[in-house]
């Protein structure tokens, strides 16, 4: 099977059978990841073009090893040393790339639908890293995999997701995606930082942390995003710290099992303790792990290749 679309723009257009074929083909590039030769001809002779607006360890890179283990060219764009610094339109730039006869265009953007933009205008396939408040897909899907392959399902699942929820775009692609599969979402924040109506997604809203973990399977902390910010919404990170960092103490309000995720990256002491980050409840690690073998998956999946 492939994906009836050219490019992965976010979780909100897609739908249940879309999400588990992506996840289902995961599992088969998790094997390939495990192998002492982790590589497969499946993308040869296909270039991928990292084009990224914004900082991003994680993410660039996890998407340009799952490219190569797919034996495709990757290229990584470097913007402070482009066409862009001399006034070059995000989508000028995105034309010349495709000009070279780019295959996939990975694109993470500060503005809000630049994604969307290339996607409507190339031929090449676009794919989401990221943009704005908006969307951050492939993050998603790398979350969910993880919930599935450690609690062998997402359906009926409690997730709490804690923190910055009005400018993390990885809240707003997990809320789409675990509602979509059938897991109850909570959110959990300082007031100012819970977006107005978020209600209508689908989730509960608490402002008391203790109360939005209890008998939670999931514990998703998000980033405190300063640098999306352009005011305080809080009064200190200190303060922060004091009512919403996940320490311990408060994990034990959750499921006995509960496991814990972060996005990255992590920011000891103030989101969650270092105790707690480096525990045995935390697969921060293997979403990193995981997050290869499902960015394999939307490659591969939006190539229309053959066999894997």
């Amino acid at each position: 099977m492939e994906l009836k679309r050219k490019d992965l723009l976010d979780i909100k257009g897609l739908d249940r059978e879309e999400i588990e074929l992506i996840l289902d083909t995961a599992e088969s590039f998790k094997e390939v990841t495990g192998r002492e030769i982790k590589k497969v001809p499946t993308l040869r002779g296909k270039t991928v073009v990292n084009l990224f607006f914004e900082p991003s360890t994680r993410t660039r890179t996890s998407f340009e090893i799952a490219a190569k283990r797919l034996s495709a060219d990757v290229i990584n764009f470097s913007v402070s040393g482009s066409s862009v610094s001399k006034g070059e339109t995000l989508l000028d730039t995105a034309r010349n790339i495709e000009a070279m006869r780019a295959d996939f265009i990975i694109i993470r953007h500060p503005a809000s639908g630049a994604p969307h933009i290339l996607a409507r205008n190339l031929r090449s396939s676009v794919i989401n890293a990221g943009d704005g408040l908006h969307e951050h897909p492939t993050q998603a899907l790398l979350d969910m995999f993880t919930i599935r392959e450690r609690k062998g399902k997402i359906e009926g699942l409690t997730v709490a997701i804690i923190g910055d929820i009005a400018h993390s775009r990885v809240a707003r692609s997990n809320i789409y995606g675990l509602t979509r599969m059938g897991a109850r979402v909570r959110v959990a924040g300082p007031p100012a930082l819970i977006p107005a109506e978020v209600e209508t997604l689908g989730v509960s809203v608490f402002y008391d942390m203790e109360e939005a973990l209890s008998g939670a399977d999931v514990i998703m902390v998000l980033r405190i995003q300063l640098e999306r910010q352009g005011k305080n919404y809080f009064p200190t990170l200190r303060e922060f710290a004091r009512l919403y960092c996940l320490t311990q103490e408060r994990a034990g309000h959750a499921k006995g099992d509960a496991m814990i995720m972060h996005p990255g990256p992590v920011n000891r002491g103030i989101e969650i303790s270092p105790e707690v980050a480096d525990g045995l409840s935390s697969v921060i690690l293997e979403q990193v792990t995981n997050g290869v073998a499902v960015r394999m998956a939307v490659l591969y999946l939006l190539s229309g290749s053959g066999e894997i």
